[in-house]
């Protein structure tokens, strides 16, 4: 019963396959084989637009890659407070920007509101030698709450951003869970809304280590290719990793993938909100599920094995706020995620678990 992570889970069959068949023969090194050229095409096939991609295998090389090509060092990217970015790549994306200056805005459920980053943008004067100037705005899709940006408010902030000359960079890290949600198409979650580098996660949803980069406006793509190379992130034999893209895109298998994960988090959302005295954070949109349980029950879940993450609540609304004896947790699944693990912890927060262990003990 793991729900820490969907990191956890390991790379789908499909793509381990493609893995094993693309390790034989040889091909160009660096990324000039067929299959990168392929898998550039069909991310062009799949976002209806001709882009330029670039392959890497973290989703923090990604992110603070992208965030480099569109940001000087005296730039600041706007981004929510508790944003990946800001929060957990260990100061990757300053950096690789070397020395932009990220500014966190907060925002119920982790999502940024047009009003908020236009008066921060307000308060930060262009040309003011002594300020650092906007240079991007980031969002998360899905935030870390498990929200999803619908196209409309990602084309209302990306309004606001592009106004004041702002780049907009999306880090997908749960792209395909969040277009599996919203029912939309990848091309009006990202550029039609006016997203302008996208960081397209792979590895949580099936890939072994893939990710991709993908600039819709190949002109802030110029400086892509060095900062990849310099940074230590172009690989040798990189059709291994368009091996695992193409195989993760082909026949809608990402959709699939992020499906199934979305299908088993909505099974544990109703399994946590069963459980005495739970309620959930926020509403489930993606593959994680945000639960405020008794510490009596939270203490019942981990000692029949279940693992799961405390959270931060600050990002809560007011009336959603932990009491007493309670904790925000985050559980997350995966493509992996069983009906038989989900039962497992909603049998454990009923107790029903414990009195089965009891009786076979007296048995």
């Amino acid at each position: 019963m793991n729900f820490r992570s969907d990191n956890t889970a390991g790379a789908s069959e499909k793509v381990l396959a493609a893995l094993i068949a693309a390790n034989q023969g040889a091909q160009p090194a660096y990324g000039y084989d067929d299959m990168t050229a392929r898998a550039e095409k069909a991310l062009c096939e799949v976002f209806e637009r001709d882009v330029a991609m670039f392959l890497v295998t973290t989703g923090t090389a990604a992110n603070s890659l992208a965030l480099s090509c569109v940001t000087p060092p005296w730039g600041a990217v706007i981004c929510h407070a508790e944003s990946h970015v800001m929060r957990d790549e260990c100061g990757a994306p300053e950096f690789f920007t070397h020395g932009a200056k990220l500014v966190g805005l907060p925002g119920t459920g982790c999502k940024l509101s047009a009003d908020a980053v236009r008066e921060t943008l307000a308060a930060l004067p262009s040309g003011a030698v002594h300020s650092v100037q906007p240079a991007a705005l980031t969002l998360s899709q899905a935030t870390e709450c498990g929200m999803a940006y619908a196209p409309s408010e990602i084309a209302a902030l990306a309004e606001v951003a592009h106004g004041r000359g702002l780049a907009v960079h999306m880090d997908g890290a749960r792209f395909a869970n969040a277009l599996a949600t919203l029912g939309c198409t990848p091309a009006e979650m990202s550029w039609k809304a006016g997203i302008d580098v996208l960081s397209f996660g792979a590895t949580k949803n099936g890939c072994l280590a893939a990710e991709a980069v993908i600039f819709f406006d190949k002109a802030k793509a110029a400086e892509m290719k060095f900062r990849r190379k310099r940074s230590g992130h172009t690989l040798s034999k990189g059709r291994l990793l368009a091996a695992q893209m193409l195989a993760y895109l082909a026949d809608g298998h990402w959709l699939d993938l992020a499906r199934k994960a979305n299908a088993a988090a909505a099974q544990l959302e109703e399994a946590l909100a069963s459980l005495p005295g739970v309620r959930m954070g926020w509403p489930r949109q993606a593959n994680e599920a945000f639960a405020i349980i008794p510490d009596g029950v939270a203490r019942q879940l981990r000692e029949a094995g279940a693992a799961f993450h405390p959270w931060s609540a600050d990002y809560l609304s007011r009336q959603s706020m932990p009491g007493p004896g309670e904790t925000l947790y985050r559980f997350v699944c995966s493509f992996r995620t069983s009906p038989l693990e989900i039962e497992g912890l909603r049998r454990a927060g009923r107790g029903e678990e414990a009195a089965t262990r009891r009786i076979k003990v007296k048995q």
